[in-house]
């Protein structure tokens, strides 16, 4: 082919080459999908030990698709780990309450909010993998913990705040009654259940365990 027929073909290869930008809603599920193919690696074979060519090749994307995504093996499984925990985080904002009895409901949901959010079978493998890699790469349970704690106890500390300013508690630093209501709310359950020395609670137990956090916080700190 020469002449006209030549330059067809050479801006046809250049047109093929120059691939369009995804939009946003075709590149949300690659996304997805390398995500999980990342979570899924690490899983597998540990943080150190997963390449992302490992990642690619299990997600059927090019390396370059990967890159896309994110830059690097830590900031994937910081993404890994937000999606999972962020599905099941308790709620960021609490009610306000109108009387001591409201404050011990609210307590209790939100107690309960949380011991859901971790005691999901998903939840619990990524604080096992994070026991497990917490020598060579720290960063996994530092991750995994900002995420657990850093909104729900904001949130509760607002609550507990306004609890004080009405006259339900006593006055205190509301970070630290946050920090003890978590302490009452779990004890060492968190440790059985990642050292597998306890099975999954039922919905009962937990919903008990909750509202009994509530009544102790409040006969430890109320007005």
């Amino acid at each position: 082919m020469n002449g006209k027929g030549g330059l067809l073909m050479k801006k046809a290869h250049a047109a093929r080459g120059r691939a369009r930008p995804r939009t946003r809603e075709q590149h949300e599920p690659m996304r997805q999908r390398v995500i999980e193919a990342a979570l899924a690696c690490f899983m597998d074979k540990g943080f150190a030990g997963t390449s992302t060519l490992d990642i690619a090749s299990r997600a059927k994307v090019s390396k370059r698709d990967l890159y896309l995504v994110s830059a690097s093996k830590s900031e994937l499984l910081h993404q890994a780990i937000a999606e999972r925990v962020g599905k099941l985080r308790p709620p960021l904002e609490l009610p306000v309450a109108t009387s001591r009895e409201a404050l011990a409901a609210t307590l209790a949901a939100f107690g309960l909010a949380v011991l859901n959010s971790v005691c999901d079978r998903t939840v619990l493998a990524l604080y096992r993998f994070a026991a497990v890699e917490a020598e060579n790469a720290p960063e996994i349970a530092r991750a995994l913990d900002a995420l657990r704690r850093d909104a729900a106890c904001a949130a509760l500390g607002r609550a507990l705040l306004r609890a004080q300013a009405d006259g339900f508690i006593r006055q205190g630093d509301p970070a630290a009654q946050a920090d003890d209501f978590a302490a009452l709310l779990w004890g060492d359950l968190l440790l059985r259940l990642v050292m597998r020395l306890v099975d999954l609670p039922h919905h009962a137990a937990l919903e008990r365990r909750s509202q009994e956090a509530a009544e102790k916080f409040l006969t430890l700190y109320g007005a």
